[in-house]
């Protein structure tokens, strides 16, 4: 048995606005899966396992996807520049300068610069 890749999901009460989103601002490819369904092509990926912050009975529990760049300040001016809006102004945690993404129907997704070591070879930003 080999895995081949990892397939995330986000969910939107608008999707057609964050397909066109995620093709536009980000500018990911994508393969058309029929009837406009968009399934995107990532950067390299990481997967992390942390810790359940509830009481054990999973109220609390959450999967997250996450964005990393080399540099939050000018990834955020330019994904504003392309109409992708933020929570706030990028903070400080422990693992790097984290930012908070507001996308099409309630989406939320980090952006973060990190500082922990890598367990991947970032591609070359393209521009």
């Amino acid at each position: 048995m080999a895995i081949i890749g990892a397939h995330m999901l986000l969910y939107s009460s608008e999707p057609d606005a964050l397909r066109a989103m995620l093709r536009d601002a980000f500018n990911l490819k994508s393969v058309d899966a029929g009837h406009g369904w968009l399934i995107f092509t990532l950067p390299p990926s990481e997967l992390g396992v942390h810790p359940e912050e509830t009481s054990g009975d999973g109220s609390g529990a959450h999967d997250q996807v996450s964005f990393m760049c080399s540099d939050i300040r000018g990834t955020i001016t330019g994904l504003r520049k392309k109409g992708v809006q933020f929570e706030g102004e990028p903070r400080q945690e422990g693992f790097g300068t984290v930012a908070m993404m507001k996308l099409p129907g309630g989406v939320k997704v980090m952006l973060y610069e990190p500082r922990h070591p890598l367990a991947i070879t970032p591609e070359k930003a393209s521009s």
